[in-house]
């Protein structure tokens, strides 16, 4: 950007500001959203609530394919960001 350009283009600073905090906001949003970690996690707890007897098999089936419908939603989304970004 040239020196001419930039001092036009200065009163839009405060705008472009403010975009750049959004696109922030919005991709840590997906990565909390996206992160396969707490979904793991339930599936863990899960196993254990049936271990114990606190769930019974139907209940553990219908929850399980829930967990697992969910992680391959994050996969997905994952290569399709990693293809996005060049990775």
């Amino acid at each position: 950007m040239g020196l001419v350009t930039g001092i036009l283009t200065l009163p839009f600073a405060p705008v472009r500001g403010i975009g750049w905090v959004l696109d922030k906001v919005v991709r840590t949003a997906e990565d909390e959203f996206y992160d396969p970690a707490p979904v793991q996690e339930g599936l863990v707890q899960l196993e254990r609530a049936r271990n114990e007897g606190r769930i019974g098999e139907e209940e553990f089936a219908r929850r399980e394919e829930e967990l697992l419908h969910r992680l391959e939603e994050i996969r997905a989304y994952q290569l399709q960001r990693g293809g996005q970004s060049g990775l």
